[in-house]
C-alpha cells in the first residue's frame, strides 16, 4: 500500500498526518479547499501533491467520489465526512478498487453513556447532530461488504492553530486568564465533568498506524489521551502552569450561565453532560497507539499559540 489520498488534509488532523505519511515513504495526495496553509507547517509537505476540491459543491453535483477514486489510491483517509448522503457516494465510486478507507468518526457517536470508560462495543446512541450523523455513517460502513474501512474516533481535538475546549468544558478565552492570574473560575457540576482531550498528532499517529494494521479492519478505535480528566483537575494543572493553585466557585447551571452568557454555558453543557471517559484499550492492542500526550499536555501546546495570536487576552505567556 503505497499511494494514500487524505480528504480535509489541512484541517486539524490532516496537517499532521500528510508529514507523517510522507515520511513513512507513502506517495501523499493532498485534498482540501486550498483555502489555508495547514495547521502545522513541516518540509514533507513539498513531497506531497496537493489538490484544491470543494467537496461540498462535488458532493452536490454527484462528482466527488468519481474525483477521488480517478486518482486510484491503495487507501483514501476521509477526515472531512459528516453525512450518510457524503460517505455513500465515495462508496459507490471506491467499490470497483476496494481501497482501504479510513474514517474520522467521534467520541460523541456514544452520546450520554451510562458506564466508564466507555468501549467501542458500547451502543451507538449519538449526541446532536454530528454525532448521530457519524452514528449513520459508522453504520453504513460496517454494512458495506466490498469497501474495507476502519472508523477512528478522535475526543476533543487539541493542538497549536485553534481555539481548544478549555477546562470549563467551552471556548471561553477567559477561561485561560482566569486559571493564569488567580481570579475565581465559575464551574458548573462541581467541577467534576469529564473531559476527553487528544492531541492531533496522536490521533494522525492513530490513523498512519491504522494503514498497516490489517487486522483493524472492519472495527473501531477510540483515540484520546490515555486518561481524561475532570474541568476541576485541568483547571488545576493549568494554574500549577502558573504556579497557583485555582480558584474555583461551584455553581448551579443558570448562575454558570448568568456569568459566562448563554453560548459559552451551552457548549460545557454539550461537553460534560455526556461524562464520556473513552477506553483506548482496543487501539492499544490492535493498532499499537500509543498516546505521546496527555490531556494537559495538549493543551499546554495550544495556550501559547492562542497568546502570541491574540486570541487571549491578560494572559501571560507560560514559563519555561
Amino acid at each position: 500500500m503505497r499511494r494514500v489520498v487524505v480528504i480535509g488534509a489541512t484541517g486539524h488532523i490532516g496537517s499532521y498526518l500528510v508529514p507523517r505519511l510522507v515520511r513513512a515513504g507513502y506517495d501523499v495526495v493532498a485534498i482540501s479547499r486550498g483555502e489555508r496553509a495547514p495547521y502545522h507547517e513541516a518540509p514533507e509537505w513539498r513531497s506531497a501533491e496537493r489538490l484544491a476540491v470543494d467537496r461540498d459543491a462535488e458532493d452536490a453535483a454527484g462528482t466527488f467520489g468519481a474525483r477521488i477514486a480517478a486518482l486510484e489510491p491503495d487507501a483514501v483517509v476521509d477526515l472531512i465526512c459528516f453525512t450518510p448522503s457524503s460517505a455513500r457516494q465515495l462508496l459507490d465510486a471506491l467499490r470497483p478498487a476496494r481501497p482501504l478507507l479510513l474514517h474520522c468518526g467521534t467520541i460523541w457517536v456514544h452520546g450520554r453513556v451510562a458506564r466508564v470508560p466507555v468501549t467501542e462495543d458500547e451502543p451507538r446512541t449519538g449526541y446532536g447532530e454530528y454525532g448521530e450523523g457519524k452514528v449513520a455513517i459508522e453504520a453504513l460502513l460496517r454494512q458495506e461488504t466490498e469497501v474495507p474501512s476502519v472508523v477512528l474516533h478522535p475526543g476533543h481535538i487539541s493542538g497549536p492553530g485553534w481555539p481548544v475546549i478549555t477546562p470549563a468544558g467551552n471556548l471561553d478565552p477567559d477561561v485561560w486568564r482566569r486559571l493564569a492570574t488567580g481570579e475565581p473560575l465559575a464551574l458548573p457540576a462541581l467541577g467534576l465533568g469529564v473531559l476527553n482531550h487528544v492531541h492531533a498528532d496522536d490521533v494522525a499517529q492513530a490513523f498512519e498506524l491504522a494503514l498497516s494494521r490489517p487486522e483493524a479492519v472492519g472495527s473501531s478505535f477510540h483515540v484520546v489521551a490515555d486518561r481524561a480528566m475532570t474541568s476541576r483537575g485541568l483547571a488545576a494543572g493549568v494554574a500549577g502552569w502558573y504556579g497557583r493553585e485555582p480558584v474555583l466557585d461551584f455553581v448551579e447551571w443558570d448562575e454558570f450561565e448568568r456569568r459566562v452568557g448563554a453560548e459559552h454555558a451551552a457548549i460545557t453543557r454539550d461537553h460534560i453532560e455526556r461524562g464520556i471517559a473513552a477506553s483506548i484499550g482496543r487501539a492499544r492492542e490492535v493498532l499499537g497507539y500509543v498516546p505521546k500526550y496527555s490531556s494537559l499536555d495538549a493543551l499546554r501546546e495550544a495556550l501559547p499559540w492562542l497568546i502570541e495570536n491574540g486570541q487571549v487576552h491578560g494572559v501571560p505567556a507560560l514559563p519555561e
